[in-house]
């Protein structure tokens, strides 16, 4: 693990770096099982999806399975913490996967959408523009977890994610954004590239808008569809914009 920290605020830094540095306690055992467990889910559930439905669009999350796990300890983590509602927003990769172990979107309704078999006066959309929401049970109590459907423009779901959490915030009273987290997972180059994450986090401090602290995921693709890290960013880091508002980063 590699931590940048030097920009953060002195106190929150302190803190952080109070974390960072003591001594790592090993996993427990069961943690560790549950890791191996959700790793395993998400590479056998891909491999199913390109066995069975050759050929199809799956936007795979092959090569980056640690998402799976890692979402789903997230939200264990914001439950610890009494959270009781997180809201993500995603682009295409790994998102049927999400769906199928983080959000918990019957396997049978993503197989039926494969076979385009869809309920009477259903408009459609592409599956992997499609959202879900359920009621995740957790050792600290239930959490219900959102899983925005997608807009065309992809990196717009941002703003769309932390406006749909602070509708709940303030539908439930969480006057001190305790209540909710949102987690947005980008590509690295639409990270930096895409001008609305930079307005996202313009507007992510301002009273109107803040939502308590978001998790950014940025899936480390080293390709910008056909673009390499030399020819998409001018900074060393795609990370490097969320400095603008004092956010720590890991890798």
């Amino acid at each position: 693990m590699g931590f940048e920290l030097a920009h953060v605020e002195p106190e929150e830094r302190e803190w952080l770096l109070s974390r960072v540095e003591a001594p790592w306690p090993k996993p427990a055992p069961e943690v560790r099982r549950r890791v191996l467990e959700s790793l395993m889910q998400a590479s056998l559930f891909e491999a199913f999806l390109q066995r069975k439905y050759l050929g199809a669009k799956t936007f795979s999350v092959e090569g980056l399975e640690s998402l799976i796990p890692l979402l789903k300890e997230a939200v264990w983590e914001a439950a610890k913490h009494g959270v009781r509602e997180v809201v993500l927003g995603m682009a295409h990769r790994g998102r049927l996967n999400v769906l199928a172990h983080v959000v918990g979107k019957p396997f049978e309704r993503i197989f039926r959408e494969f076979e385009e078999i869809f309920p009477e006066g259903y408009a459609g959309d592409v599956k992997y523009h499609l959202g879900f929401s359920s009621d995740q049970e957790t050792p600290f109590g239930p959490v219900h977890v959102s899983l925005n459907f997608n807009p065309s423009h992809l990196e717009f779901v941002n703003p769309v994610t932390l406006g749909r959490l602070r509708a709940k915030q303030d539908r439930f009273g969480d006057r001190e954004r305790r209540r909710g987290l949102a987690i947005l997972v980008h590509g690295d180059s639409a990270f930096i590239g895409e001008g609305i994450v930079q307005e996202t986090l313009n507007l992510s401090q301002l009273p109107g808008y803040r939502v308590g602290g978001t998790l950014h995921v940025v899936a480390n693709n080293q390709l910008g569809f056909t673009t390499l890290p030399s020819e998409y960013t001018s900074c060393r880091y795609p990370t490097d914009i969320a400095k603008m508002v004092g956010a720590p980063s890991s890798t």
